[in-house]
């Protein structure tokens, strides 16, 4: 990647910094849509391609290609959450729930926590790939977060988990692409550096949620779990890394139950008066209107995904003939006029179908569904709102979210492979590390990883892309190569809580599309502290560890 004959200078570096800043200025300074930000960021990354990065025509079309390919297998998990969503809302599942929840705890705290940060986190451990978003975000709605906030705790507070996450799809993906000389310490510095969105992300929520009050009453909460989560995972990654987030995510799952126990979480202190995570309006608490089923039959579609994806990603065996069936795409080798070459592949970016979450939650959603229409809750929720039961239709209430939804994905996807066959990323890459001396690189090496996610909406793709660079310029740089890696793997990890695809995930379940800009305020610069301050603490392992 190194080799590149483009320019390496500020004229050239800033036109490929160019759709990056088009797509943050009109989402978050402008508050266009993502749908409307996308396209024009897309169409931006096109013509930078075609002007100032000699890009032919047929290396464009096969980078959108491969966007759109991409975007097939997240909008896989966006198409069955949503379905998922509509199963259960049009049931009445979320009222109930939250009206079970509230009987768990009278700790309101404490749920937010459960749910935005404890549970998020399981759901990335063995499933991943926009799950713990689109499960969780309207649960925290239903249970009276105000929906911009209900979509940024699940997004913030997970991403400590996404690159150990789904039994370590990212760790795999990174040795696939570099050969490391010492693999143990790559895996354990990349622990150690997540520890940092681990408690960051946890006292953040709390920060959300009540302000100053709320960070007094739920400190030795968030330490305790930060133990377990952070601690767990850089242990774990010394004993088996496939395992370093799934079995710290479930402890912490399952010491929510004695810490919910404790008397200092059994009710809310009254010191906490304000709560600008919260609706005002939080007249419906009274339960004027019976749910049409109990906590348990609410919490039946979160129990059957658990168990369907334990199932099929934990027990080998049934793993092994599951992902033996899988799908892609062939591409031709492309260049440009720079000699950027992106190499034939056959297939693309292959994936297994049968063990691909989406298919979880699609099993999930129909299985749901024909136990709550057995059941007559679709009938009851409708009569129970005024309206007749022939009124109500689950399709049509799936296309009106997801049509939109999948628009800027699709855009995005796209966009970042347009800048990655055109060199755009290379040179965005490349420009940090010619100016960079050797700690000053150290410290931006996470900053790459985050961009790299921010671009693909992937960890696991922000590494794919990037881990070669990071290695060729340690080397270059004489610097230690498992804590470069490291930085690129959470950076990549952190960098999630402002993937466009994420955000457009988060606000199409939450009910708030069109919002994406209102998100990102929110995540932005808490991505910016998390990378800053992995940044310093790479600075800290390259010192310690040379």
């Amino acid at each position: 990647m190194t080799d590149t004959q483009i320019p390496i200078d500020l004229l050239q570096w800033g036109y490929a910094l160019l759709p990056i800043l088009v797509l943050m200025v009109l989402m978050v300074l402008l508050r266009w849509t993502a749908p409307q930000a996308g396209m024009f960021g897309m169409f931006t990354a096109a013509a930078v391609s075609l002007f100032a990065f000699q890009t032919p025509l047929e290396t464009l079309a096969v980078g959108g290609a491969k966007g759109i390919w991409d975007a097939v297998f997240i909008l896989y998990v966006v198409w069955p959450a949503l379905l998922l969503y509509q199963v259960t809302d049009q049931a009445g599942g979320y009222e109930a729930l939250r009206q079970g929840i509230t009987k768990f705890s009278r700790n309101e705290l404490f749920v937010v926590l459960a749910l935005g940060w404890v549970f998020s986190s399981f759901l990335q451990g063995i499933a991943g790939f926009g799950t713990p978003i689109a499960v969780v975000a309207p649960l925290l709605v239903a249970f009276g977060v105000r929906p911009i906030y209900a979509v940024a705790f699940p997004i913030i507070a997970h991403v400590w988990a996404k690159f150990f996450g789904t039994l370590a799809v990212g760790w795999l993906a990174t040795l696939q692409v570099v050969d490391l000389a010492d693999q143990a310490a790559v895996a354990f510095q990349t622990g150690l550096l997540l520890i940092i969105p681990v408690v960051l992300g946890g006292f953040t929520v709390v920060w959300m949620y009540g302000r100053g009050p709320a960070l007094r009453h739920a400190w030795p909460l968030v330490l305790i779990i930060s133990v377990i989560h952070g601690g767990g995972q850089a242990v774990m990654t010394l004993v088996d890394p496939v395992l370093s987030t799934f079995i710290p995510a479930t402890l912490a799952l399952l010491a929510l139950y004695p810490l919910s126990r404790w008397k200092r979480y059994a009710d809310m202190p009254d010191s906490i008066t304000d709560r600008p995570a919260m609706r005002n309006d939080r007249s419906h608490d009274t339960a004027e209107t019976a749910a049409p089923m109990g906590f348990a039959m609410s919490f039946l579609p979160y129990v059957l995904l658990t168990v369907l994806t334990i199932g099929a990603l934990v027990i080998e065996p049934i793993n092994q003939a599951l992902g033996v069936f899988s799908v892609g795409l062939p591409f031709p080798a492309v260049t440009t006029g720079y000699g950027i070459l992106r190499e034939a592949a056959s297939p693309y970016s292959p994936f297994s179908p049968l063990t691909h979450p989406g298919t979880f939650l699609l099993i999930t959603a129909f299985a749901t569904w024909g136990i709550y229409r057995a059941r007559g809750y679709y009938a009851a929720q409708a009569r129970a709102e005024g309206e007749a039961p022939e009124d109500r239709s689950i399709t049509s209430a799936l296309f009106a979210d997801a049509v939109p939804a999948s628009v800027p994905v699709i855009a995005f996807l796209a966009m970042a492979q347009m800048m990655n066959h055109s060199g755009q990323n290379d040179v965005l890459a490349l420009g940090i590390a010619s100016v960079a001396p050797a700690m000053a690189f150290a410290f931006a090496s996470s900053s790459i990883g985050a961009l790299g996610a921010f671009m693909t909406s992937s960890s696991t793709s922000s590494n794919v892309l990037f881990s070669d660079l990071q290695q060729s310029v340690a080397e270059l740089k004489d610097l230690p190569e498992a804590s470069i890696i490291a930085a690129q793997s959470a950076g990549g990890a952190i960098g999630n809580a402002i993937a466009p695809a994420n955000v457009v995930l988060g606000a199409s379940t939450a009910g708030i599309a069109g919002q994406e800009g209102a998100i990102l305020r929110k995540t932005l610069p808490w991505t910016l502290v998390a990378v800053a301050l992995t940044g310093a603490a790479t600075m800290l392992l390259v010192w310690l560890i040379p």
